[in-house]
């Protein structure tokens, strides 16, 4: 099969390279659609921690496809629309019990540990893999493992209708905390970003304000979710957010970036502060059931496409861009031509 490799940070190549064997219970997938996110960059600049990746790597851990293949006993048959959760879990350690999969003590993870989406086939475990309704597009399908990220922290929060919100961050994840919370009848969403080409995207994600600069804003919000993964940011949520609020981080600011707070702000607006990884298992299904049932849909957050030989342009499109940027998306055709 072809598929692209990055041999080692700062090296990526299309070639060819033997065929994925599917062991029992495995499922072969054709990926179709794949999303590239900042940590696909990460990965390729070598810049991410080591232990959480594994030379030679097919990156690509956000993706849409069709199942080639399945066990007899399979509930999946060839053709059908799927996504996969990219955390493999071991679902026997303690963590894996209590349905924390984020949390699995041994797991593996398409994309970083196992080679990912960015190829012509795929294995994954059966017990990962949901099949997608008819109707829902194979964008919002390529969206669902950011979604379920986002989904986790948000359950986390335990938002109420009425609530005014903000999101910090004008980015994929940002989009989709401002799309997803439109689920709890909030009184208000305003998104705060960097970028004033981003604000039709973020209206289009159910903003009501959209806002370039702090101090336009009042530290009025009962309900924060920073994901643009930045030491400002993350100082802004407490001055932004009045007494009683709940701030939810989901930015990587960096592993050496630390953030001084004034502990009397927290204290006095008595604040509830919640980090939150990954997704977990329910999370993903519930974005699946979500898509599947027509309450959502987040096909309109793809804005850029290019065929994997085009894999520079796509990267490139993720680094730097003019005009509005959502999701940059890589196209996986049956046959791809060589350089």
């Amino acid at each position: 099969m072809k598929a692209l490799v990055i041999e080692k940070p700062g090296s990526v190549i299309l070639k060819r390279r033997p065929r994925l064997l599917a062991g029992q219970g495995d499922v072969v997938i054709r990926p179709l659609l794949v999303g590239i996110c900042g940590t696909d960059l990460d990965i390729l600049d070598g810049t991410i921690d080591p232990g959480y990746v594994r030379f030679p790597l097919v990156p690509g851990h956000e993706f849409s496809g069709e199942v080639v293949s399945a066990g007899p006993a399979s509930r999946l048959s060839p053709g059908d629309r799927v996504v996969a959760e990219g955390v493999i879990p071991c679902g026997h350690c303690a963590e894996c019990a209590q349905g924390n999969t984020n949390r699995c003590n041994t797991y593996d993870e398409l994309g970083f540990i196992r080679d990912g989406a960015m190829a012509q086939r795929l294995v994954v475990p059966e017990r990962l893999v949901h099949r997608l309704a008819d109707a829902v597009s194979l964008e919002s399908g390529a969206l669902v493992e950011p979604a379920a990220v986002v989904l986790r922290a948000l359950l986390l929060s335990k938002p109420t209708p009425g609530r005014r919100i903000l999101v910090i961050g004008d980015g994929t994840v940002a989009l989709l905390a401002a799309r997803l919370l439109r689920l709890w009848s909030p009184s208000s969403v305003t998104v705060l970003g960097r970028r004033a080409a981003q604000a039709g995207l973020a209206t289009l994600a159910g903003a009501d304000r959209f806002e370039t600069d702090a101090h336009a804003l009042e530290p009025a919000f009962d309900l924060i979710v920073e994901a643009a993964g930045a030491a400002e940011a993350v100082q802004a949520t407490v001055r932004l957010a009045t007494r009683g609020a709940t701030i939810v981080l989901l930015g990587y600011p960096g592993n050496d970036v630390a953030v001084p707070f004034h502990v009397d702000d927290i204290v006095n607006k008595d604040l509830t502060i919640l980090g939150s990884f990954s997704y977990t298992s329910a999370a993903w299904r519930q974005v699946v059931e979500l898509l599947n049932s027509g309450r959502l849909d987040l096909g309109f957050l793809v804005t850029h496409r290019y065929p994997l030989e085009r894999f520079a342009d796509a990267f490139e499109a993720v680094r730097h861009s003019d005009g509005a940027r959502g999701k940059v998306i890589i196209e996986i055709p049956s046959d791809v031509r060589m350089p």
